[in-house]
């Protein structure tokens, strides 16, 4: 989803009495994005941030290590295929920001296969003076032809659309009338080769949401100003975004117009025959697949019918002229269990593939209906001790890749088809550490509710459990997203290597049991997801692999909020925080960029309810000057146009006005992933790196 600045207004906190307060946040002028006295603050920061931890003196080969790794020339090219071709997006040393390129399947699966460039990003921001960053390519299906290509400045998530031509490789000339949309945070979907669903900043002050994504849907000819372009729906102004867009069952397409009036609610339409048509479908489900027919969508709580009762989390599906003539009856496809929750759900041109999370590990099955109706479910033959994703299904085609990894396994590519079987290996990953020095454990922590929560450990064969070993400890905790068990050499070189020891948390707030693992931790709940992770890190202790003063802990957006609600209310806990992209004043979020669209996870600190408990756990409003603290370090990026940079720089501002020691550093490009090219990301994962040697060992 797309995100966009939201006008930047003045709140305050709320007092014990309920009055707004704008003067008791003094650090307010912080969240002036881009203005000459915050980025003062910011350079001076940062200056005396990074000669602090460059001064590490391992830190150049850290940074030698992870470019290495992020530029080896032996990573898998991960490839879509568009046509008849295979497309990868690929950075190196030599391709700073990177080339879209091109070959055929009897190429990829050579050792070497011999690629040709579609578009070069380097090339093009060298000509243009622009420091592009590619942000991804949408083909209009089934032609495969005409593509819209989206370009961000300095990697923020509001982009420029062009239409480009996977035939002469270049950008659609002026007088074959292109697509083309101005920078902004829009939604731009094909409909025909000569029609788009569009959403944008239309200019009028009211076609943006205000969480800052589209509240209008129009319908946009080619050759015609975009001012003209025939408005289909208009959403409410405090729904996260509406947005058009078209699925297909193999080449027959479905046209949708989806008003997401929350992160977990939205109401369906169809758009047909210049109507729109409201599809009678719960608005916390997830529409997953159209299929023969069907239209298959994921259950976010119980569904009662006339006929039956599906549980929360099970995958239902109904005729689609059913649904449209107001006379659905839901079947049930498939239902979790009490370990297993639905990861993926993939839809080839013969059969439906379910990618099962059973306590955090991958099961792959295939799922054919007989000649009854009935479905029948096979295995795909894959190791059970890794995560596994499907990649590349297309719905013309039986054939696609599977993705396989763990923590110690390299990832491995294989190609699958929908009626063998029989995954065979195309391409892999060589180990980039010693990582048969180390072995992974799955242990189950006890939280303060009682609830059992899993978490993995990476660690050395022969670690001494005596509460010296450099721990770090990852979490995130937030939006349905499941943390899995995945191979990373950065880490494996720069932390395992070191002599550290690395932890996944798997808390409530994710998905990782599906979605009531999730909705357990929302708004008021949201403190649940706080003990879990509490609970891993005393369960650590516990079992004498670190202690308190050997462990760290990391994290970014959702979790750093995580990490601020961590290092805040419980501080004996850890010895070193690495802090990222975070939410930090909670006060204050749904007002800055995208902050409104997140009041479904957090609730809304404007109602004087909700804020009672948000307040508990805002990192922002939790310091106590005479508290001891760990040394946090805290990034963030200029170009973060999703998480406000504002939330980094008051909490150090106010830490260090408290006499709190404490590090920042604010990469200028990067967005919400922090870092625009392989070179940036390589000098900040190091600097954390960095810190954290010096912090635990």
């Amino acid at each position: 989803m797309n995100r966009k600045l939201l006008p930047w207004c003045i709140a305050g906190v709320l007092t014990m009495s309920g009055q707004l307060h704008a003067e008791e946040d003094k650090y307010i002028w912080l969240e002036e994005v881009e203005g000459a006295k915050p980025m003062e603050w910011v350079k001076a920061q940062n200056a005396t941030s990074a000669a602090e931890i460059k001064a590490f003196k391992g830190f150049d080969t850290l940074v030698a290590n992870s470019l290495a790794i992020l530029n080896d020339k032996e990573r898998i090219p991960y490839a879509t295929h568009i046509g008849d071709k295979l497309y990868n997006f690929w950075k190196d040393d030599t391709h700073v920001r990177g080339i879209y390129r091109r070959t055929t399947m009897e190429e990829y699966a050579k050792a070497d296969p011999k690629w040709e460039t579609v578009l070069d990003v380097d090339a093009l921001g060298k000509t243009e003076a622009v420091n592009w960053v590619f942000k991804g390519i949408d083909c209009q299906y089934p032609q495969n032809q005409r593509c819209f290509v989206s370009l961000s400045r300095g990697g923020a998530d509001a982009v420029e659309v062009r239409e480009f031509d996977l035939t002469t490789k270049d950008f659609v000339p002026a007088k074959d009338k292109p697509f083309f949309l101005k920078e902004a945070k829009s939604s731009l979907s094909w409909i025909d080769t000569n029609q788009a669903f569009v959403g944008t900043d239309f200019g009028d002050g009211q076609s943006m949401t205000d969480s800052g994504y589209p509240r209008v849907v129009k319908l946009w000819q080619r050759g015609t100003p975009l001012e003209q372009a025939k408005t289909i729906f208009s959403g409410d102004k405090t729904s996260v975004a509406v947005s058009g867009w078209v699925m297909f069952d193999d080449k027959t397409p479905l046209s949708l117009v989806t008003e997401a009036h929350t992160f977990y609610t939205a109401t369906q339409y169809v758009y047909q025959d210049d109507k729109l048509i409201k599809l009678p479908l719960p608005q916390d489900a997830e529409v997953k697949g159209y299929f023969q027919g069907k239209l298959f969508i994921e259950l976010k709580s119980d569904l009662a019918t006339p006929v039956a009762t599906f549980s929360q989390g099970a995958v239902v599906y109904a005729n689609v002229a059913d649904l449209i003539a107001q006379k659905a009856s839901f079947t049930e496809f498939v239902s979790p269990t009490p370990t297993a929750s639905i990861a993926q759900l993939s839809f080839s041109k013969s059969a439906i593939f379910v990618n099962w999370l059973d306590n955090v590990k991958s099961k792959l099955v295939r799922y054919e209906q007989d000649a009854k109706g009935a479905w029948q479910s096979t295995p795909v033959p894959f190791e059970a001790n890794g995560a596994l994703t499907v990649m590349d299904m297309e719905r013309d085609s039986d054939d696609f890749f599977v993705n396989y990894t763990s923590f110690l396994e390299p990832s491995t590519l294989y190609t699958v088809n929908a009626k063998a079987l029989k995954p065979q290996k195309i391409k892999g990953m060589p180990q980039q550490f010693a990582a048969d020095k180390f072995k992974t454990e799955q242990y189950f922590a006890t939280s303060k509710d009682g609830t059992k929560v899993p978490y993995f450990v990476v660690m050395a064969k022969e670690l001494k459990l005596d509460g010296s070993n450099p721990t770090l400890l990852y979490g995130y905790g937030g939006f349905e997203v499941s943390l899995r068990p995945a191979y990373s050499a950065t880490i494996g070189k720069n932390w395992l290597e070191q002599g550290g020891v690395y932890v996944l948390a798997n808390i409530r707030g994710g998905g990782e049991y599906g979605p009531a693992w999730h909705q357990a931790a929302l708004k008021q709940n949201r403190h649940k997801a706080y003990e879990d992770f509490e609970a891993i890190a005393e369960d650590l202790i516990a079992r004498k692999i670190t202690s308190s003063k050997h462990l760290g802990i990391q994290g970014g957006s959702n979790g750093g909020l995580l990490m601020g609600a961590a290092f805040t209310r419980r501080p004996d806990l850890y010895n070193a925080v690495v802090c990222q992209v975070p939410l930090l004043d909670m006060y204050r979020f749904n007002k800055l960029l995208a902050g409104a669209s997140w009041m479904g996870e957090y609730g809304n600190p404007d109602v004087p309810e909700e804020w009672a408990y948000i307040k508990t756990y805002s990192p922002y409003h939790n310091l106590h000057k005479d508290t001891h603290y760990p040394k946090v370090f805290f990034t963030t990026s200029t170009r973060d146009d999703r998480v406000h940079p504002g939330h980094a720089r008051k909490m150090v501002a106010k830490m260090k006005d408290m006499g709190i020691d404490v590090l920042y550093y604010e990469n200028i490009e990067g967005g919400h992933a922090g870092a625009a090219d392989n070179n940036q990301a390589a000098e900040l994962n190091s600097m954390a790196f960095a810190y954290l040697l010096k912090q635990l060992k």
